[in-house]
This record gives structure tokens, sequence and C-alpha cells, in this order.
């Protein structure tokens, strides 16, 4: 038996005598791109000939593939792309909510220490005022100790009695 050269002889060997792992109603696709209407048993190779029409159609095939290809590549970008700005959008409205949040802490706790501050300058004003009270009584009580002292100083020098001397009780 002569070895099998021709491509074709050999696809259809290959085809043949060897069973298919699916089931017939499972349609099998070929892993290359067919061309045209007859799917090539090369799965979409050209064969070499020196005909420059079939040499034009293989390089509009490649470039029209180069295309496709350029096209899905910037399909991916573009939605890798949008994906990025939807993210972006996401994180910048979630900072601006945390930036919200944060200035409305910022501003209660303002509020809060604004009237905490009043009602401890209320407080400092009252016992400032107790206070200046507290020193005027004091200074009148000293006006009105010395005064009596000297009443009673006053009272002994004329009374005719030895108990009321500065010698027996002393006054202070």
């Amino acid at each position: 038996m002569q070895p099998r050269t021709d491509i074709f002889s050999l696809h259809n060997y290959i085809n043949s005598s060897v069973p298919s792992p699916y089931p017939s109603s499972f349609p099998l696709s070929t892993p290359f791109p067919s061309n045209g209407p007859n799917p090539n048993p090369l799965y979409g190779f050209q064969s070499y000939t020196n005909n420059p029409q079939s040499m034009s159609q293989s390089s509009n095939n490649s470039t029209s593939d180069e295309a496709e290809e350029h096209q899905t590549d910037n399909n991916i970008i573009n939605e890798r792309k949008q994906r990025r700005m939807i993210s972006n959008r996401e994180s910048a409205r979630r900072s601006r909510m945390r930036k919200q949040r944060h200035l409305d802490e910022l501003w209660s706790q303002v509020m809060w220490l604004r009237i905490e501050n009043h009602q401890l300058l209320d407080k400092l004003n009252n016992l400032s005022e107790s206070h200046d009270k507290v020193l005027q009584e004091n200074a009148q009580l000293k006006e009105e100790t010395s005064e009596l002292k000297e009443v009673i100083s006053n009272m002994q020098i004329q009374s005719p009695f030895s108990c009321f001397r500065d010698d027996i009780i002393p006054i202070e």
C-alpha cells in the first residue's frame, strides 16, 4: 500500500476511520473559520499558488481578519474603559458621600462645642459675679468688724468697770 500524500485524501481517510465521540445529532464546528459556503478541509488555510487573484484574496482575508481582531480588541478595551469609568464614578460617589458624612459630623461637633462654650461662658460669668459679690461682702464685713472693734474699744475706755479693759479681755 502506498503512503497517502494528498491532503484531501488524508482528511477523508482520517474522518472515515475515526469514529466521532459525539452523537450524530450533535452539531460539529471546526475550530477554525471556513472560507465561504464550502468548508475547506484545510480549516481555512489557503494552499499556496502563484495565482495573483488568490494571493490578493488571501491578503484581503488576512486584512479582514486583522480588522476584525483589531475591532474585537477595541471592543474589549472600550468595555474595560467603560467598566473602569463606571467603577470610578461609583468610587467618586462613595467618596463624596464619605466626605459629606464627615462634614456633617464636623458641623454637628462645631454646634455641640458652641453650645458647650456658651454654657461655660454663662457659668464663668455667674461665678465671676458671685466672686465679686463675695469680695464686696467680705470687704463690708471687714469694715463692720473694724467699726465694732472701735466701738468696743471706746466703750472700755469710758467704762468704770475694770472687767471691760483690754488687759483682761483681749479684743481682736
